[in-house]
């Protein structure tokens, strides 16, 4: 019987963990049907000589739920080979939400998430009010991959408890409320649930969320409603317990409990810090605690440092000065004509260096400006060298090498700022760990800040070709099959006769991100960072090729991924 598509003469990473081997691939109805050596005909063919063939990969940390309603591609993970995505992270979901109380909706994601409101106002076409008609929309959406979502706290208060989410405990009438909405919502299809109880969640009038009023009680009996129907994972923005041992460890033994009790997987998000670097190891710890006594976590963890992406023509350490606050408002050319001005250059140099100590910042949750841990982003990357040291080299002060390098690069110049994961010998240590996956690229949010869904070329250039730490098998697996089996997507993260046909044709010897840049392709003409990346011959999305050579086809196969349990 002839194929809808046949991938020819590839070599076969299935996402196992097992050696590479060479095989055909035959697709048909949008899954693999056959792989070995084939003969038989096929509507269209793909010669992958030398090429990978591998699982398409999956990212189980965004926060695409306003994105989905104007991208239909999911850009820019689907750049990077990723074909399926799980949004709705960290208690922030568009549902359920009547109609006049979509500010609180957006309240919660504007500023903790850097989502911007206008694009949101633009591009959304609010047709829902409960979570399981939100599930409905998305489905209806044309999409070039595929989106599951949880349920957010945030939401999930604000439906029930108006203003008063944002200011009281919930009521045992409240409670009950949402235990039924949540219900509901996994009845639906939802992924899970989603909370935040971290202070770096704020409004925009820099009060809480709406999830960090909950107590720890709400938590734990809305999570119950996941136990109760054997259904879905929990998802946790972490609290703020700083360094301090005793309430590192009594955060963590409420998680492992919770795990314990209800028998629902909970995860989290979890990086060193060069800061801390004793604290980390005790979030990895306690899955593995959990595992003996009878309950299961599972911790996501970077590839990469967490980095801020600075530039003129985004962020800079400088834009809250005074004096540099007045030239950032201008044109990007009147910025370049005064980088070349010796006095005016003179000025902003010495406005950096009077400038308060606190007032040397990246935003409100950065770093203060360090030049020696802010790195000259001359390639996509590690290793970068610092401004610090370039700045010594050239014989001129930091800031001034910041401001040639712009005019040297007609303002495009791009800088990155580590927030966490430093060492990136720590960083392998958390990818290998047997409680981890790779994940956690933010894509939808911090826009025009972070540049995370490279996180999945980044393994395959960084960790596999230059460093050789991880082989292809071990990174492919960390990809595809861990997170598919970690969120319970059936059919997926696997080469295998009879799964959807979700695939990754791609080079080993060139795949890798490239350089981001600036555009404004937002709805209301909003900001953000675009990365592509080379190498990736092919991205299938159910049997169908959805990006051939890093161009859209025009292929909309992308699905809702509904969780298990729907009815």
């Amino acid at each position: 019987m002839k194929f809808d598509l046949l991938i020819n003469n590839g070599t076969v990473v299935d996402g196992s963990g097992l050696p590479r081997y060479r095989a055909d691939v035959g697709i048909r109805a949008g899954r693999i049907a056959e792989i070995g050596r084939i003969s038989a005909p096929a509507t269209q063919s793909i010669d992958a000589a030398g090429q990978v063939v591998s699982p398409g990969f999956i990212d189980g940390h965004t926060h695409m739920d306003a994105q989905v309603a104007w991208d239909p591609l999911g850009t820019c993970s689907c750049y990077h080979g990723v074909t399926s995505v799980l949004m709705g992270n960290c208690g922030f979901t568009l549902a359920p939400v009547r109609k006049h109380e979509r500010h609180l909706v957006m309240r919660n994601l504007e500023r903790a998430e850097d989502i911007s409101p206008a694009a949101m106002d633009a591009g959304i076409n609010w047709t829902w009010e409960t979570f399981p008609e939100y599930l409905d929309a998305v489905a209806a959406l044309p999409k070039g991959i595929n989106y599951g979502a949880y349920l957010g706290h945030s939401a999930l208060r604000t439906y029930v408890m108006g203003e008063r989410a944002f200011t009281d405990p919930a009521t045992d009438a409240d409670l009950h409320a949402m235990r039924q909405e949540l219900h509901d919502a996994m009845r639906a299809g939802a992924i899970g649930f989603t909370t935040s109880r971290t202070r770096n969640h704020q409004t925009p009038d820099s009060g809480p969320v709406a999830s960090r009023l909950a107590e720890w009680s709400e938590v734990q009996s809305l999570v119950g409603v996941l136990g109760d129907m054997n259904a879905g994972v929990f998802e946790i923005a972490s609290e703020d317990t700083g360094r301090d041992p005793n309430s590192i460890k009594e955060y963590l033994d409420r998680l492992k409990a919770l795990a314990i009790d209800t028998g629902v997987p909970v995860t989290y998000g979890m990086f060193s810090s060069r800061r801390a670097p004793e604290v980390w190891p005790h979030f990895l710890e306690v899955a593995n605690a959990a595992a003996i006594e009878g309950g299961r976590i599972f911790v996501q963890v970077h590839s990469r440092s967490l980095s801020v992406v600075l530039s003129f023509e985004t962020t800079t350490p400088f834009d809250d000065l005074p004096v540099w606050k007045e030239l950032r408002a201008l044109p990007l050319a009147t910025q370049k004509a005064a980088f070349q001005d010796p006095a005016k250059r003179a000025l902003l140099v010495d406005a950096f260096e009077n400038a308060p100590r606190g007032e040397r910042r990246v935003g409100a949750q950065a770093r203060r400006a360090d030049f020696d841990w802010i790195f000259v982003m001359d390639k996509p990357s590690p290793p970068f060298r610092s401004v610090a040291q370039c700045a010594r080299e050239r014989g001129v002060h930091p800031v001034e090498l910041m401001m040639d390098l712009a005019v040297e690069h007609d303002m495009r110049a791009f800088f990155n700022q580590p927030l966490f994961n430093e060492d990136q010998e720590q960083v392998l240590k958390m990818m290998k760990h047997p409680h981890s996956v790779v994940t956690f690229s933010d894509s939808g949010a911090h826009v025009s800040q972070i540049m995370d869904s490279s996180l999945q070329t980044h393994v395959l250039a960084y960790w596999v070709r230059e460093r050789g730490a991880v082989t292809l098998e071990e990174a492919v697996r960390m990809l595809t099959f861990v997170p598919a089996s970690h969120w319970n997507l059936h059919e997926r993260g696997l080469i295998r006769e009879g799964y959807i046909a979700d695939i990754n044709v791609f080079d080993p010897a060139t795949v890798a991100p490239q350089m981001p840049s600036v555009a404004y392709d937002l709805p209301a003409n909003a900001r953000r960072l675009v990365q592509k990346s080379t190498g990736i011959a092919a991205t299938i999305v159910a049997g169908q090729v959805v990006l051939s050579h890093g161009e859209h086809t025009g292929a909309l196969p992308g699905q809702l991924l509904r969780g298990a349990g729907a009815r």
